[in-house]
């Protein structure tokens, strides 16, 4: 599905669904160096079990036009405006990694028009390592290859994420160079973590939103350790917010490397 958002041509996955303005949306928000693909599992089944998706490629990201978001809170404008673009009134917002922090700060402005937050490998201070940072700008395979050694806790994906015997590993490497020479303007790698590094808003966030909030962390998690969250749950629970926390045995890909326990965390959280 292609929209015009803030006067460029911005794609969303629907998972093979037309928009239905009588159903509840969906806004999944990729990480640094992805697109809309990783939510491939999830977008699928909330397609065709009530939901309208929008697995969105943020601005200069692949399928998405635009300049790419030089900081979170430049990107949860962009989400904003999706919303007022595609018509919908009210939206789940669900977010991996850098798009957790764009999600949540997102519906921290857009308040009662988020109906449920879902943070995936999230962590605040989300604070990136000097060496990954010029890596990243100076020598992107090799931040690439960095990351996704942190990132995974397997190199075969279950049979339900991209099919049998799917060396996540290497698919991981593949998107993230798509991803990357997608855009040959800005070094979209570099300035995702330049803007988790610096946003600074997440505990103000965390206690503006109006809406349950779920934590789905990986324990093996290197890149966003699950005792990175415990600061944003502390905010949030201190504030009276309604707060879930799924903890799954695995790395910082959740929706690959625990591809049914990822959907099932979010399927009965956006069922509540």
């Amino acid at each position: 599905m292609e929209l015009t958002v803030q006067g460029h041509r911005s794609y969303c996955y629907t998972g093979g669904r037309p928009f239905d303005p009588a159903q509840p949306t969906v806004v999944l928000v990729h990480g640094v160096l992805n697109d809309h693909s990783v939510w491939a599992m999830q977008s699928r089944y909330l397609a065709h079990h009530g939901w309208n998706v929008l697995a969105v490629d943020l601005p200069g990201h692949c399928r998405s036009a635009g300049p790419a978001p030089q900081s979170v809170e430049e990107a949860a404008e962009f989400i904003a405006a999706l919303l007022d673009a595609v018509g919908a009134p009210r939206a789940a917002l669900v977010g991996h990694s850098w798009g957790s922090l764009i999600a949540l700060e997102a519906a921290a402005r857009l308040q009662d028009r988020v109906s449920h937050l879902a943070l995936v490998g999230t962590a605040f201070p989300m604070k990136v390592s000097p060496a990954l940072l010029d890596a990243a700008l100076n020598d992107p395979e090799k931040a690439l290859r960095l990351v996704n050694v942190f990132s995974r806790s397997t190199l075969c994906a279950p049979p339900t994420a991209l099919g049998p015997g799917t060396w996540v590993y290497g698919a991981s490497l593949a998107l993230g160079r798509r991803v990357l020479r997608s855009n040959r303007e800005t070094n979209v790698f570099h300035r995702g973590f330049v803007a988790c590094n610096s946003y600074a808003n997440g505990e103000a966030a965390i206690a503006r939103i109006t809406c349950p909030v779920l934590f789905a962390l990986g324990a093996q998690d290197q890149m966003t350790p699950p005792k990175a969250a415990q600061g944003l749950i502390g905010v949030a629970r201190a504030a009276g917010k309604s707060v879930r926390v799924a903890n799954l045995p695995v790395g910082h890909h959740q929706m690959t490397e625990a591809p049914e326990q990822t959907l099932f965390a979010l399927r009965d959280f956006l069922a509540t």
